[in-house]
């Protein structure tokens, strides 16, 4: 299968990271995110839930440990959402700041909090894409979460939504690493 969501996949890495810009627990979070609402989107996704249901027993869990690796799962009964572990630090959580996106040269900008909410934007050059996104946050522990992706895709103008979940763990993150913090500026 030729999945080409560049901008998708960097757009995940960015809600696999946002829930840490205001109020969280430093610790493991499990961040669970759909994409949808973008018919080529919508087709890959099935196609790669089609191709892992039509892999044998051993190759589809050398594919679920490859992905497990990475901190990423399909999660069970989720409706084909993407399960990301992400490790917050104690650093992360006082800092309330966003880690470095390290894929996409990607800038990320916080454009408004409030007490429970973080509004924020993003853009990326490589691939190009914009979006924004907004988190609402119940208490530090978890946090539901919608973002609008813009791109272009074959020379196309491509909308993508995400919407996902972010649930604290516990305050050992085990195998899981950080991911590095930004630059003060």
């Amino acid at each position: 299968m030729r999945m080409t969501l560049p901008s998708a996949c960097v757009a995940m890495l960015l809600v696999a990271t946002g829930a840490q810009a205001q109020s969280a627990k430093p610790g493991l979070w499990e961040i669970q995110s759909k994409m949808g609402g973008n018919p080529q989107v919508d087709q890959a996704m099935a196609q790669m839930q089609q191709q892992m249901a039509a892999m044998s027993p051993a190759q589809r869990k050398m594919m679920e440990d490859m992905m497990a690796r990475q901190g990423v799962s399909m999660g069970p009964g989720s409706g084909g959402a993407m399960v990301v572990k992400v490790c917050i630090t104690p650093e992360m959580a006082a800092r309330q700041a966003l880690p470095t996106q390290t894929e996409g040269d990607c800038t990320t900008q916080v454009t408004s909090r409030s007490a429970n909410t973080l509004k924020m934007s993003f853009v990326c050059t490589n691939p190009p894409s914009t979006g924004e996104g907004t988190y609402t946050f119940r208490g530090d522990t978890a946090y539901d979460m919608t973002m609008l992706v813009k791109s272009q895709q074959d020379g196309k103008p491509m909308s993508t939504t995400i919407a996902g979940s972010g649930r604290w763990l516990g305050t050992d993150c085990g195998q899981v690493k950080p991911l590095p913090l930004p630059s003060k500026k």
